[in-house]
């Protein structure tokens, strides 16, 4: 006598991966948003770190000039966003490793500088919308923080 699966099992096994497989498949879309705004987090941190920093070497040197720009060209597409502080002659950079810039006005889940002290980020389709910060009194701050993005990416 053959050993083998019946039609029955063959079958039950097809039902169960195809029910795991809708399950797991819009988890794994979720998550990549979530990994897009954790990323957007991490920027808005690290920006306010790296502000707080040149603020205080400024300080130091008796420079009381306040920071009004972190980089990156109004409307530019796929170039360095956060590469430089303005006025800073000693070449201090904002982030080590800039993101870059949307690479078309299309694209969501990432920043563009649409102001001369202002950057969006545009959230993912998902989500929707985007959020507005800015750079003013030494802060990088956005602009509605009532609003759901604002929070999103400040708590």
């Amino acid at each position: 006598m053959k050993k083998a699966f019946t039609m029955m099992e063959l079958v039950f096994v097809i039902v169960v991966i195809g029910i795991l497989a809708m399950i797991a498949i819009p988890k794994f879309s979720a998550t990549r948003d979530d990994a897009i705004v954790t990323k957007a987090k991490t920027t808005v941190a690290s920006i306010r770190s790296a502000l707080s920093s040149e603020v205080q070497r400024r300080i130091l040197k008796g420079d009381y000039t306040p920071i009004s720009n972190l980089g990156g060209t109004t409307g530019a597409t796929n170039t360095p966003l956060f590469d430089f502080f303005d006025g800073d002659s000693n070449g201090n950079r904002v982030l080590d490793y800039p993101p870059k810039s949307c690479k078309s006005l299309s694209n969501k889940g990432c920043w563009m500088k649409t102001g001369a002290a202002e950057y969006t980020f545009y959230f993912p389709n998902s989500i929707g919308g985007s959020a507005v910060f800015e750079v003013k009194n030494n802060r990088f701050e956005c602009k509605n923080p009532t609003s759901k993005q604002c929070r999103l990416l400040e708590r």
